[in-house]
């Protein structure tokens, strides 16, 4: 009779999330129970998620386990807690994702400033949500697994709110307009109503608040809004600059001069030969031509033309259309996989490190030598406050430190990462379009058909087209 001991070894994963049970060499006949083997994982600290059912089998037939590693426990995950969240009980109209009604003549009915998210002063317009504690877990030898705690969830005070002293709900300061702004701001803007043209009658227009133009805006002249600017014609060769979103009913006529530029994001009917850029997604319903368009996220022209020829698009995260290029080969660039704000974002913090690193090495200079007066008996009693003062600002500088370098892992992460990355043509893509994901690019030589370009092991590469 074979020594069950001896026969068999019980193996645990590094996590200890799984005991394994594997048969040395077995020499005659074996015979084992269910409590052999309970005991034998016992010997070995195995006392959690023990998988009795395949305990049975083994019993029953040892030699159909000889030769592999059997998985007799498991362990219980840890469940980690849900993160804390804002409720926006007015959301700005412009962030969501919505797609406006395209008329018969290819113009664009948006709604109208009416039916935008107005509130009173005082009126309740976000609530805060704490997060929710996660579940321990047990790995195979009975040793608890700690969860990880949600995060808490902050108000992104913007301009004309205020929040109660708990940190659990945000009110209007003032009457207006709920708008976020870049980074999720929230805040209430007054509204500024150009009833035509921008022109040399109403002249250039710089208000801390919302601006609706119903008419157009010229080329030559400028609008700046601290809140979003709705423009129910079109825009020709002119600045127009939001914090917030730009909708503009008609499209945009650059003639390569001006510039269109929101903190969010950007919906028209059409650009030609515009310069626009969006921290957020641009989203036009009928073509993009001969233009330069940058988006933080997505650039989409997926109307009922959905054109894009000529010029120069780059998105962090995604370009779709249904026909990019022309029979012609224009040349077309196409870029995603760029943040731009990232890279900003990532230099501001390594200043910050910079500077936080410099604060932290005076400090500890300054205690080491109090703590050496202290030790002699030689600290008097103003330099004690002082000694207590200095490590709480040793304490919360550490802490800062270690969140701007936590952040610079994460952003640099994303930016290593172009996996989630796409080019999508839901018709045609021509020859003669150049197209670039991250470091990457590849020159699209043949016409191709209802396809997405992805990046997948250190090359772009065309896949068939599912939409979002």
């Amino acid at each position: 009779m074979t020594n069950l001991d001896e026969a068999m070894q019980i193996e645990l994963s590094e996590d200890k999330m799984s005991a394994f049970l594997i048969f040395k060499r077995v020499e005659g006949a074996i015979q084992v129970s269910v409590q052999d083997l309970e005991r034998i994982l016992a010997g070995r600290g195995v006392k959690h998620g023990i998988e009795r059912d395949v305990l049975g089998m083994i019993s029953a037939r040892p030699q159909d386990f000889y030769f592999s590693q059997n998985i007799v426990a498991k362990g219980t995950p840890a469940k980690n807690g849900t993160d804390g969240y804002i409720k926006v009980l007015f959301e700005d109209e412009a962030a969501q994702d919505r797609r406006p009604t395209e008329r018969s003549d290819g113009s664009v009915d948006y709604r109208e400033v009416s039916q935008l998210a107005n509130v009173k002063a005082g009126q309740l317009i976000a609530e805060r949500y704490p997060p929710l504690p996660g579940a321990s877990g047990t790995d195979v030898t009975g040793g608890e697994l700690k969860p990880k705690d949600g995060k808490e969830a902050h108000f992104k005070v913007g301009k004309n709110v205020v929040v109660n002293a708990e940190r659990t709900a945000m009110y209007a300061a003032v009457d207006g307009l709920v708008t976020k702004t870049e980074k999720d701001k929230l805040n209430v803007f007054p509204v500024y109503e150009v009833n035509g043209d921008v022109d040399y009658r109403s002249g250039n227009i710089d208000f801390v608040g919302t601006v609706v133009i119903r008419g157009n805006v010229l080329s030559g002249f400028k609008v700046r809004a601290s809140g979003d600017i709705r423009v129910t014609g079109g825009i020709e060769g002119a600045e127009v600059e939001s914090d917030g979103s730009i909708e503009i009913s008609g499209g945009i006529i650059g003639n390569n001069k001006g510039l269109v530029k929101a903190g969010r994001a950007v919906r028209c009917s059409f650009i030609q030969e515009g310069i626009v850029h969006a921290n957020e997604d641009v989203v036009v319903t009928q073509s993009i031509m001969h233009s330069n368009v940058r988006a933080g996220k997505e650039i989409i022209c997926l109307g009922a033309k959905g054109l894009i020829v000529g010029g120069s698009l780059q998105a962090g995260d995604r370009v779709a259309a249904r026909m990019i290029g022309n029979s012609m080969s224009t040349a077309t660039t196409i870029e995603v996989g760029v943040r731009p704000e990232l890279r900003n974002e990532l230099g501001e913090l390594r200043a910050t490190i910079r500077t936080l690193t410099d604060s932290l090495d005076k400090t500890d200079k300054a205690l080491a030598l109090l703590n050496q007066l202290a030790a002699t008996g030689q600290l008097p009693p103003q330099r004690m406050a002082m000694r207590l003062q200095l490590n709480a600002t040793r304490k919360i500088t550490a802490e800062e430190l270690l969140k701007a370098k936590e952040s610079i892992l994460e952003i640099e992460k994303v930016l290593e990462d172009a996996s989630n990355s796409r080019i999508d043509a839901a018709h045609t893509i021509f020859g003669g379009t150049k197209l670039v994901i991250g470091r990457y690019t590849r020159f699209v030589k043949d016409s191709m058909q209802r396809v997405s370009f992805r990046f997948i092991e250190g090359e772009i590469v065309p896949v068939p087209y599912v939409g979002k």
